[in-house]
């Protein structure tokens, strides 16, 4: 059985950007005549805004877009994450690198930078550790079936990379295969902000022997400056009063016929037509 999920974060009330991935990730699992999950991200604490979970229910609710079984918190699953990281073993280790000596450090590939393992060998004296990191290495590949054909090498693209900082908070990469194994997610609809995410996602499933979704990633909205659609620029929460406007324009993102009638964009739906780019307006 085809099983999807949406895994909103509740920092903010539900905008058009999150409008898309959940919309893209409902009609797949319906077009399936699948499950459609829900699951709260709301590991990071202090940037979850008080109510939104609530929120995002609601106008999930009010947009016709009801999901299958209950509502997992990640924050009500910390003991599955410890479990997964400590069967990692050996490849994990300490890290007491501060974000200025990784700066100093790291090369920049792509504009993004690359941790160089300084702490592989162990921690220098006067370090105590701030995170725990596993080992990357090896190449990942992978078919999105909107964004084609993918390949990292972790070490040189990647490096190693956290997976619990020091605070006990676990990372977003190891919450969320945990999760997905757990709940049986066989395919991963999203945006693809998250795309460069999925190898070190897949390099975990092999790591901790889970099985490996299939991935579909979806354009990110943004604004006419190319900064994506969020609470932190700007973007209006949708009034579920005007339910129907939202709909509309989400169907038109995805390229698929405008409607603000669910049954009939589910009717006319075809992931094929969904615009094979990282961001669009």
């Amino acid at each position: 059985m085809y099983i999807g999920r949406f895994a909103p974060s509740p920092t903010g009330p539900l905008h058009l950007g999150s409008l898309v991935a959940a919309l893209a990730s409902y009609m797949e699992a319906r077009r399936a005549k699948g499950k459609w999950l829900l699951r709260m991200e709301d590991l990071d604490k202090p940037r979850e805004q008080p109510g939104a979970a609530d929120a995002i229910l609601r106008t999930l609710e009010a947009l016709g877009l009801h999901w299958d079984g209950a509502v997992e918190q990640q924050s009500r699953r910390t003991e599955r994450y410890r479990a997964a990281l400590a069967s990692l073993g050996a490849l994990t280790y300490p890290c007491g690198c501060t974000r200025s000596e990784i700066a100093d450090s790291a090369l920049a590939i792509d504009g993004a930078r690359v941790y160089q393992g300084n702490c592989r060998a162990g921690l220098t004296a006067g370090k105590t550790a701030r995170a725990i990191r596993i080992k990357a290495e090896g190449e990942i590949r992978f078919a999105d079936r909107v964004q084609g054909e993918q390949r990292q090498r972790l070490e040189r693209d990647v490096g190693d990379f956290v997976l619990c900082r020091a605070d006990g908070q676990f990372a977003y990469q190891l919450a969320v295969v945990v999760d997905d194994a757990e709940q049986g997610v066989t395919e991963v609809v999203r945006g693809a902000d998250l795309l460069d995410s999925t190898a070190r996602q897949i390099y975990l499933q092999r790591r901790l022997g889970l099985p490996t979704p299939g991935y579909l990633h979806v354009p990110v909205a943004v604004n006419a400056a190319g900064e994506k659609l969020s609470k932190q620029t700007g973007a209006p929460a949708i009034d579920p009063a005007r339910g129907g406007e939202a709909l509309r324009r989400a169907f038109a993102f995805l390229g698929q016929p405008e409607t603000d009638d669910l049954a009939e964009g589910l009717h006319n739906w075809d992931a094929s037509r969904i615009p094979a780019r990282r961001t669009a307006q």
